[in-house]
């Protein structure tokens, strides 16, 4: 699982920093989740092939998450794309991407499908044989959503050394493969616990952005590997947090303690401060293992 942020600061976009966009490549997916301004910059920066996002997840409907999606689907039918793009966000995104499409005459040449979100509880909002992608509700000034996804099982994979020491002939590998058990000659049967390896842990990633301090968050994402929980301001300044309904360094902390998460990876900081690094030290003092976000930067979990 690989997390490329694209940009991870509040507000307005600055010369050497972007609003709120990453893409997610997880169990051979390429998502983009929110897209502020710069997103396409950034994304032929870090040499992601535009053709390979097919799902956009957008939490909600501030400019710096979404003033970039525009662009973005106006370049793939410059591109000549062909195939389907989703886009998954609250209701209204619809109207406010159509509406700049239809005065610019500039409709898409591909299918685009929005996918408008109204629900206040978690729902299941994509899936495949590969992943799944449930929303987090969040409490935030407008309607808001963090996405939580989880990779599926894998297949086992095939134990060449234990298959030759029962003398399988190589024509029965692809059964193997497919979870089957192998009968032998001499009619003995051999389960295929035997002959495979246990599949890789699956995976699961966390988003969650903008929201203030929320105590049942936790419960919604407990046990993920990693989780990306906004951190607009230090504790110093709480109480501008809970004005603007955004969380603090600390905050972000608690909720990763209290869900038992792997990873807390910060981001979405205000710019009044000096220095990201202090948003670290703020959340180590309640919760060990914590990552900063910052433009351009890439994680390999």
């Amino acid at each position: 699982m690989r997390l490329t942020v694209l940009g991870c600061y509040a507000a307005t976009p600055r010369t050497l920093t972007n609003p709120t966009s990453q893409v997610l490549e997880i169990n051979n997916h390429i998502v983009l989740i929110d897209c502020g301004e710069g997103t396409q910059v950034e994304l032929r920066r870090h040499k992601i092939k535009f053709s390979r996002i097919n799902h956009i997840f957008i939490s909600h409907l501030h400019g710096d998450h979404f003033f970039g999606l525009p662009g973005f689907i106006s370049t793939m039918r410059l591109l000549g794309r062909e195939k389907e793009l989703h886009v998954y966000g609250p209701k209204g995104i619809k109207e406010a991407i159509t509406l700049l499409l239809k005065l610019g005459d500039s409709w898409t040449n591909y299918p685009l499908l929005f996918h408008e979100l109204s629900s206040k509880e978690s729902e299941l909002i994509f899936e495949d044989d590969k992943i799944s992608v449930t929303t987090i509700p969040l409490d935030h000034r407008v309607y808001t959503n963090g996405f939580l996804l989880r990779e599926k099982i894998g297949k086992r994979k095939l134990n060449v050394d234990a298959a030759e020491e029962y003398g399988i002939d190589k024509a029965y590998y692809h059964n193997i493969k497919n979870g089957k058990n192998i009968t032998l000659d001499n009619g003995n049967v051999v389960s295929n616990k035997e002959l495979t390896f246990d599949p890789p842990a699956p995976k699961s990633y966390a988003f969650c952005s903008d929201t203030i301090y929320d105590e049942s968050l936790a419960a919604k994402i407990k046990d993920v590997d990693i989780l990306y929980h906004e951190s607009t301001f230090l504790e110093s300044e709480a109480e501008l947090a809970t004005k603007t309904k955004h969380a603090t360094a600390k905050q972000a902390a608690k909720v990763a303690k209290e869900a038992n998460v792997k990873t807390l990876v910060l981001g979405h900081y205000s710019t009044r401060y000096k220095s990201i690094e202090l948003f670290k030290e703020e959340a180590s003092t309640i919760f060990p293992n914590v990552l900063l976000a910052d433009d351009g930067k890439t994680f390999d979990f």
